[in-house]
């Protein structure tokens, strides 16, 4: 079997933690950290690798160059600065702006042919500009999205009706931010629809809404949520396990949306994403739903004129 890399760009908290979260669940045979400062990169990866003696499969872990994207089997994109306490994700927007560009201009002549998969928030308007700007189809190019934000939500329906997490089917949808969604109808647990549970539709969404910024006050970055989703989702493409997860992917009238990129559930395997979901949302949750992609599109349009 060909051994599988994947290779990530950006060696701060984020980055190191998807490395470790890949590491410990044995998803490939090779990870390369990346980063514009390379003792940065080679001390999280060699404090990685360290732990890797300690697992039950090995994995080469070390440090190496923008050019190993080349024949990579899933390339991560981390870069980018930690949201700091009162900050949006949308606040972020032009600094990640400026660190894209220069990474457009080292990815674009490599032909990348892996997925990439895009980490760095905002993540929608990231996913997009990156997507654009290495022109690659929505199947390879997309963004984690609001697949922690579904983690969250799941963690939040689980503690309040009392029922392990494995029970709990729901996703977050829209932006991986302050107007985020949840398809509530789609919603179950133990295969009882949310409706019968008699929870608070806006005690679990404010929860899930605000679970990052209570992370991000409490230590200052949010770092293993992201990292087991990044292994999750690494694990699907190389397995090429065909789950339904949330991520943020370009809409072409999926939704009623086009030309936005947005966290909706999707099918994923060894091309990425393979198909996207339609759930049968009321007419309450496409008004949000649609409320959230004009938020993204603002943002979108803000984007091409840094």
């Amino acid at each position: 079997m060909k051994e599988r890399k994947i290779v990530i760009l950006g060696a701060g908290h984020v980055g190191s933690h998807c490395a470790y979260a890949l590491a410990a669940c044995g998803v490939c045979e090779e990870i390369v950290l990346v980063d514009v400062i390379p003792e940065k990169a080679y001390a999280q990866a060699l404090d990685v690798a360290d732990s890797v003696s300690l697992m039950s499969r090995p994995v080469q872990v070390r440090s190496g160059e923008v050019s190993e994207c080349r024949d990579a089997s899933l390339v991560v994109v981390a870069i980018g600065e930690p949201r700091k306490p009162g900050q949006t994700r949308l606040d972020l927007l032009g600094r990640s702006v400026e660190l894209l560009k220069d990474l457009i201009r080292e990815l674009k002549p490599l032909d990348i042919s892996c997925p990439v998969v895009t980490v760095t928030n905002p993540a929608d308007i990231v996913a997009d500009y990156l997507r654009k700007g290495l022109g690659m189809d929505r199947r390879r190019c997309f963004g984690t999205g609001t697949l922690l934000d579904t983690a969250r939500l799941v963690r939040c329906i689980s503690q309040a009706a009392g029922t392990d997490r494995r029970s709990v089917c729901a996703f977050s949808m829209g932006e991986h931010g302050d107007s985020s969604m949840i398809s509530f109808s789609a919603v179950t647990v133990g295969g009882v629809p949310f409706e019968k549970l008699g929870l608070s539709k806006e005690n679990i969404l404010t929860q899930t809404r605000q679970a990052g910024m209570e992370i991000i006050e409490g230590k200052g970055s949010t770092e293993f949520g992201i990292g087991r989703c990044v292994a999750e989702l690494a694990a699907c493409i190389l397995r090429d396990e065909k789950r339904i997860l949330p991520v943020s992917v370009l809409l072409e009238g999926e939704y009623g949306q086009q030309g936005v990129h947005c966290g909706v559930p999707c099918r994923i395997g060894k091309d990425g994403v393979e198909e996207i979901i339609v759930l049968d949302l009321t007419a309450e949750e496409q008004q949000m739903l649609d409320a959230s992609c004009r938020v993204i599109r603002k943002h979108i349009a803000l984007a091409s004129e840094i």
